[in-house]
């Protein structure tokens, strides 16, 4: 049932987000505007539009939590694959099961490590840079 389901919803994902499935929404309201003179602009011509426009909403809605949820997992998966064999720390592995505001703080902890890098990597340039000033310069013989 659950691969059933995968590949309905690749495929129903799929076929949403092609430009051809985009003009063919756009002809539907567009012929149901056009429409409305022949029925009147009746309740039931609105009922019509609105009664389809929501069903296919909410199923939508259904479809794309799926299908972003085995995509934000598959990649979970692949970084946390990359930093087990990487030189990245271990205990980065897992982190999307913690709370937001746990997420928050090693999100912070990182940027401050990067910054702190950037410091040393920019002094280290400059204490070369002075060294070579201060060193003589060799004569070509």
């Amino acid at each position: 049932m659950e691969k059933l389901f995968t590949k309905i919803a690749n495929t129903v994902a799929h076929l949403a987000g092609l430009p051809l499935t985009f003009v063919g929404c756009c002809a539907i309201v567009i012929v149901w505007a056009v429409s409305g003179p022949f029925f009147g602009f009746s309740d039931t011509w609105q009922l019509v539009i609105n009664t389809g426009t929501t069903i296919i909403t909410f199923l939508m809605v259904f479809l794309i939590q799926n299908t972003q949820n085995r995509d934000g997992a598959a990649v979970q998966a692949k970084l946390d694959e990359l930093i087990r064999v990487g030189r990245g720390h271990n205990h980065f592995i897992g982190i999307e099961h913690l709370t937001e505001t746990e997420v928050e703080e090693i999100r912070d902890k990182c940027e401050r490590a990067a910054k702190r890098h950037d410091r040393e990597i920019a002094e280290a340039a400059a204490k070369k840079a002075a060294a070579q000033k201060r060193a003589p310069k060799k004569r070509a013989a």
